[in-house]
Parts: C-alpha cells; structure tokens; sequence
C-alpha cells in the first residue's frame, strides 16, 4: 500500500461511517461481509483535510482505472449509493467493489474478498471529478 493505510477525507469519513451504520443489513451475506471488511480497515485508516488528500487516492466520485487479476481492464466511478448506474460505470461505495477501493491510491494492488472468492486488483490510475465536498452533500 502506497501510504500505508486509507487515506480518507474527514467528511467523506464521516458519511462513510454513517451509511456502513445504516447499510448494516444488507440483502445478501457476502456483500455484508465485504462492508465488515471495510470498517475493519477504517479503523487504522489515516484521515485528513480536504486539501491534504493527495490526488492519486480514490474518493466518491473518482474515475479508477483497474486490472483485474483475470487481466481484464476496467475503468469506473466510486460514487454515494443513490447515484449508482451500472450503465455508466458508477458502482456504489456499498458494493463489493466499491469498498474495496476506496482509500487505496494508484500503485496499489489489493487482495479483497469478493462474493466470487478472493481476487487481486491492481489500480492503474485514479481521476479526481467533483469531490463529495464540493457536490454540497456535506456541510
């Protein structure tokens, strides 16, 4: 890992935090595993200001560019749950894939349990668009 643990901004932690709560029963078991498996990792995650956040992290609404240990190149958006849309690639924070991401920068490759076993990823790159602060989600 690129610095070590997540790096995540203070309100888009809060947020986080907020809808792993809420999202405590999901429909399906590997999926609630998958979210367990993200508070795990908020817990040693490293929190910071807007403005320190470095470029490369992922964020809500980053554009990723991953390859999956199959070699398949995917690019997506890390997006809140309400503005999910498979059609254009915006996957939810809440989905497997989705907290998998989240935190980790360009560089790193991660090993995450999936409903379909463990796989390893590897980012590629990481886009920053509007930041969930600046789409006033926040105050």
């Amino acid at each position: 890992m690129k610095y070590g643990s997540l790096i995540l901004e203070k309100k888009e932690y809060v947020y986080l935090k907020r809808i792993l709560n809420i999202s405590g029963y999901a429909e399906d078991h590997e999926t609630q595993k998958c979210l367990m498996n993200l508070s795990e990792e908020l817990k040693t995650a490293h929190i910071v200001d807007e403005g320190d956040v470095p470029m490369d992290v992922i964020r809500f609404n980053s554009m990723v560019t991953l390859v999956l240990e199959s070699g398949i190149e995917k690019q997506l958006q890390v997006v809140i749950p309400m503005e999910k849309d498979v059609k254009q690639n915006k996957i939810s924070i809440l989905t497997p894939m989705g907290s998998a991401l989240i935190g980790y920068s360009k560089g790193d490759t991660i090993l995450w349990d999936f409903p379909t076993g463990k796989q390893k990823i590897k980012i590629i790159d990481v886009a920053q668009k509007e930041t969930f602060s600046d789409a006033g989600l926040v105050t």
